[in-house]
C-alpha cells in the first residue's frame, strides 16, 4: 500500500469543525481507517482582551480549510469530494495535490523526524525562519531538544542562535 499524504480540503466558511466531524463520522462507517491517518484543522491559541478582561481564545491559523493525512484513491476522493462542507480539494481543476515537505514544515503540521548528521565546527546554512539564507558554525548539538547552537554574524557581531534541525541544510 503507498504511503499517506497531506492534502488541502477547501470548505465553507465555519465549517472547519463540521468537516471534520463528518469524515471522521463516514470513515468509522465505512471501516475507512487505514486510508486516513490524520484531520486537522489548524488552530492558534491567543489571548484577547474583551471588557478589560484577558480571555484565551483559539482562532483558526487557516479559515475554510481543512487538512488531511490521507491516501487517494477513488473511494477516498469521493468520500471526502461528497462530504458535507467540502467544496473542493485545493489543487488544479478540483484534483488533490499533496503538500510538499518544505510546505509540511512551514505550516508547523510536522516535523519530520530524523537524526541530523551534523558535527560541531560544520559550516550549515538555516534555510527557514527569521535567519533563514544565515551561514554559520555548529557550536552545540541538543540532540534531546533536537537543536542546534549556531554562531552567525549579525550586524558585523558573532552571535550565537539555537535553531531546531529540521531548517538547517548542510554546506
Amino acid at each position: 500500500m503507498e504511503e499517506s499524504k497531506w492534502y488541502v480540503v477547501h470548505t465553507y466558511s465555519g465549517y472547519e469543525n463540521k468537516v471534520k466531524a463528518n469524515l471522521e463520522k463516514i470513515i468509522e462507517n465505512r471501516g475507512m481507517h487505514e486510508f486516513f491517518d490524520q484531520i486537522v484543522v489548524p488552530v492558534q491559541d491567543t489571548i484577547e482582551m474583551k471588557n478589560n478582561v484577558k480571555k484565551s481564545v483559539q482562532r483558526k491559523i487557516y479559515p475554510g480549510y481543512v487538512l488531511l493525512k490521507m491516501i487517494i484513491t477513488d473511494d477516498t476522493w469521493y468520500v471526502v469530494r461528497n462530504t458535507r462542507g467540502v467544496t473542493s480539494f485545493v489543487g488544479p481543476a478540483s484534483k488533490p495535490v499533496p503538500l510538499t515537505d518544505e510546505e509540511i514544515i512551514s505550516m508547523g503540521i510536522e516535523v519530520p523526524d530524523f537524526e541530523l548528521d551534523l558535527d560541531i565546527g560544520e559550516i550549515v546554512r538555516i534555510i527557514t525562519g527569521p535567519f533563514e539564507g544565515s551561514v554559520g558554525n555548529v557550536k552545540d548539538i541538543n540532540h534531546q531538544k533536537k537543536t542546534v547552537s549556531i554562531t552567525l554574524s549579525v550586524f558585523g557581531r558573532e552571535t550565537q542562535v539555537e535553531v531546531d534541525y529540521h531548517v538547517l541544510q548542510r554546506m
